[in-house]
């Protein structure tokens, strides 16, 4: 949200990637400190544990040098000097109007709602439909099986007769970083509906053939490298589309009054259902044995197909601009606190 609110609209995306990237990073670097021979043994294991604390420590001291958000001093406090200041430390420059002008126009929209509680967001109509849409993205995101893959890739590569296969899970690592460097640079050309639908797509031909090459495993020798490819190529098309944009795109479909708490429920949602993936894969697995993946590509085509019909594309929008549309597309009257900006599935054929 942080991320959003201070952000340019034509690098909201981008920046909000970002986010995505320092985890992707500290997967990776887990995984290489983790290895036997640097702290991943009975004697060293807490020391790697206590290196989490270091990264802790320096953020919460950074964090005295970040900027407060232009949006939370305009609309929430009215501190318009204040927001003028941070906006100038942010861009660089002195010359700020174009955004204060974006933020009056959401102010404007915002002073005519209330905040909007966790209840509301769920029993008034037009909150509904968006919470629904902030749900289904990070379910998406993590029911996709991905985490699957993280937390038992190990497993994975070894039943797949990979004779190292600590390391290809470290391999995995890698492609996992590159892809959402990429990601960061398409995803204000692309669009993010467009790079959602385009790695989902991909995600689900990879799981398939993640299947296929475990269950042909034991007939056919060479299916161990289709495997391999496979779960490769599921993490590049995650990281391109599924994996960062849920985080940012959230915020872009609520107003200033109802943002925090989706943005809220939105997270817990992710957390949630990724503790029920790590919990629950390894019964999955003991269950659909190497069908496994069949079963996750049934789920992403599922979700495909809402993302199809029902998510909007936001890119290049300001959060005013994305908030008229809606209003716009919905017309008439509906449940409220008050006069409040209005939620509306896009079809297929209404993306920029």
């Amino acid at each position: 949200m942080y991320i959003g609110e201070i952000a340019p609209t034509s690098l909201r995306g981008a920046l909000g990637t970002f986010h995505q990237l320092a985890i992707v990073t500290g997967i990776l670097v887990s995984q290489i400190v983790g290895l036997e021979f640097i702290l991943g043994t009975h004697d060293r294991w807490h020391i790697m544990l206590g290196l989490s604390a270091v990264r802790a420590v320096l953020q919460f001291l950074l964090l005295f040098f970040c900027p407060e958000s232009p949006r939370y001093l305009y609309i929430n406090l009215e501190k318009e000097d204040d927001a003028k200041k941070s906006l100038k430390r942010l861009r660089g420059c002195d010359d700020v109007s174009r955004d204060i002008t974006e933020i009056k126009k959401e102010k404007d929209e915002a002073s005519s709602e209330k905040k909007v509680t966790v209840k509301q967001l769920f029993t008034y109509s037009n909150y509904r439909q968006a919470i629904l849409v902030a749900l289904m993205l990070h379910m998406a995101q993590q029911f996709s099986g991905i985490n699957g893959i993280f937390y038992y890739s190990t497993d994975i590569f070894r039943e797949a007769g990979i004779k190292k296969p600590v390391y290809a899970t470290i391999g995995v690592g890698f492609v996992n970083l590159i892809f959402t460097i990429v990601s960061v640079f398409l995803v204000e050309k692309a669009g993010r509906r467009s790079l959602f639908l385009f790695g989902m797509s991909g995600m689900l031909l990879c799981a398939i053939f993640m299947s296929v090459g475990l269950v042909f495993l034991d007939k056919l020798a060479w299916m161990s490298y289709v495997s391999m490819v496979a779960i490769f190529l599921f993490v590049s098309f995650f990281e391109i589309g599924p994996g960062p944009i849920p985080w940012f795109m959230v915020a872009e479909l609520f107003s200033q009054g109802s943002r925090p708490n989706a943005l809220a429920i939105a997270a817990f949602s992710n957390w949630f259902c990724n503790f029920l993936i790590a919990v629950l894969f390894q019964y999955i697995v003991g269950f659909c044995g190497p069908y496994v993946f069949f079963l996750f590509a049934g789920v992403i085509m599922g979700f495909t197909l809402f993302i199809y019909f029902k998510v909007p594309e936001t890119k290049g929008k300001s959060f005013e601009e994305i908030a008229a549309h809606f209003q716009k597309k919905k017309g008439g009257s509906s449940q409220r606190p008050k006069a409040e900006v209005e939620m509306e599935f896009l079809g297929p054929t209404d993306t920029v």
